[in-house]
């Protein structure tokens, strides 16, 4: 780091000599010598630094923003904490991990936590015996190092929006008294959705490097966890399309139906075409946005991406877990990847965002509005869009990164020395696509774009927080911003 700060400051002791040099060089050599140590001057600063300068100028406000968003259906209180020592008060020693659908016990909350802790990958899961997780939650909300805060994917989206005074956010969603007092004041909710008890998830955070008992976890993320009967229902879906007629919004953004997964089978596919007769009743030319979550039913994936649902959106928010389990459910391109190792390919993302698109997106034979993904994972995003559909996407995609470094370090602005690039500088942009393009990542053009029949790519890196304060909503943060920077075009 010193080396670099000798070099920066002899290189301005040069510039301020060549002023003074200046009237007797021919002008000629002087911009030519200017433009050089200009340039190496640029080059002298970090990767890091040279990428949020990038940003600053890529980050434009769009043409015609949004006035009203309306935000719905699951909310909740979240109970923050270390998740090992959660285990550790709850008495619970470290054991090998294994992954479980649905947690019926301590036990099987013991073995995921180590399991998605030991790959570094975030997860979400019910946990079916109330009293035992009304025991849990007790114990966690009372621990000295507890935080509570907003929960839930819509509430968070609309929070995060909320902080920009130009936008009327209405939220819908099982709205208790301690997440009504947490709320923003520019957020509105309906009457009808509030209830006299708050719905607690539990949010077992780890850090990079962390370790209990022979695990280690290579990342920082979280493990979720509820009991959550009325995000798991979708009790406020229908509350909240029958009062978008009143409050008539710009956007409309979607999510929680991955909270049906703790109910049986039958109610699930039954509340799932409620659902869709629901989503059905937006005016089309309101766009949606549906923001997915974990999932571990396959059969319950593919009756959302078959069922009319993805059909129904205009846009879709995931990351990289939610994405190959997508794949894997309809035995989409790379659906043979068991699991991601390391940072994900950027080709193999690419492949699978083109395929669904090109399978469930909108074209002139397909009665689809699905025109819009964005995607994002620690270490880049990729906003992906049918072309004529939607602009100001280049300044949208960084945006969701540069909100990815601020909220996990919990800062206003992106501070350099408090984050590292992690995404690869060097990629081909697909595994099935001849010939593939291989794409060099330069800093000083961080928003790198590509086009494939018909669809547009926009990729930038993330800069990762080094030492993050919250990993929890840091998708739906991201999602929320790009969306805020995002123009649909009136079709």
């Amino acid at each position: 780091m010193w080396q670099r700060s000798v070099c920066v400051g002899l290189l301005a002791l040069a510039l301020g000599y060549l002023c003074v040099l200046g009237p007797e060089l021919p002008p000629a050599a002087l911009r030519q010598l200017s433009a050089s140590l200009l340039g190496t001057l640029r080059r002298a600063r970090s990767l890091e630094a040279r990428t949020v300068a990038a940003w600053q100028a890529a980050i434009v406000r769009p043409a015609r923003g949004w006035a009203r968003v309306a935000v719905g259906v699951n909310a909740c209180v979240d109970v923050v904490l270390s998740g090992v020592k959660l285990l550790e008060a709850l008495g619970l020693e470290p054991s090998d991990g294994k992954n479980h659908a649905v947690l019926n016990s301590r036990q099987d909350l013991r073995e995921a936590f180590s399991h998605f802790m030991e790959r570094g990958a975030a997860a979400e899961r019910f946990f079916s015996d109330a009293e035992a997780f009304q025991d849990i939650a007790r114990t966690a909300s009372e621990h000295p190092a507890a935080q509570l805060y907003v929960g839930g994917n819509a509430a968070l989206i609309g929070q995060k929006l909320a902080t920009n005074p130009d936008l009327k956010i209405l939220l819908c969603g099982p709205v208790g008294p301690k997440l009504h007092e947490l709320l923003d004041d520019n957020v509105v909710v309906p009457p009808e959705s509030m209830q006299e008890r708050d719905e607690f998830h539990l949010i077992l955070e780890y850090q990079a490097g962390e370790q209990w008992g022979r695990v280690r976890a290579p990342a920082a993320n979280r493990f979720i966890f509820s009991h959550d009967l009325s995000n798991g229902a979708l009790n406020m879906l229908e509350v909240f399309v029958s009062s978008l007629d009143e409050f008539q919004p710009d956007l409309v953004v979607l999510s929680g139906l991955h909270m049906m997964e703790g109910q049986s089978k039958e109610m699930r596919q039954r509340r799932l075409m409620e659902a869709v007769a629901s989503i059905s009743d937006i005016p089309t030319d309101i766009p949606i946005h549906l923001e997915l979550a974990s999932m571990t039913d396959q059969d319950f994936m593919s009756n959302i991406m078959h069922q009319q649902v993805f059909p129904l959106v205009n846009s879709i928010g995931l990351n990289e877990q939610e994405l190959l389990f997508l794949t894997q459910s309809a035995s989409g391109p790379h659906a043979s990847l068991a699991s991601w190792s390391g940072i994900p390919d950027v080709g193999v993302v690419s492949d699978i965002l083109f395929w669904i698109l090109k399978e469930h997106g909108k074209t002139a034979e397909r009665a689809s509005d699905l025109t819009r993904i964005h995607f994002h994972t620690l270490a880049y995003h990729i906003l992906v869009t049918v072309d004529g559909h939607w602009g100001n996407q280049a300044a949208a995609v960084a945006a969701g990164a540069r909100a990815a470094g601020t909220q996990a370090c919990a800062t206003d602005t992106i501070d350099a020395s408090k984050v590292f690039l992690k995404a690869p500088l060097e990629f081909v942009t697909s595994h099935t696509e001849a010939p593939p393009s291989k794409i060099s990542l330069n800093p000083d053009e961080p928003v790198v774009h590509w086009h494939r029949e018909g669809i547009s790519f926009h990729f930038t890196p993330v800069l990762v927080c080094k030492d993050p304060v919250r990993t929890v909503g840091l998708g739906d943060a991201i999602s929320a911003e790009g969306l805020l920077y995002s123009e649909v075009y009136p079709q």
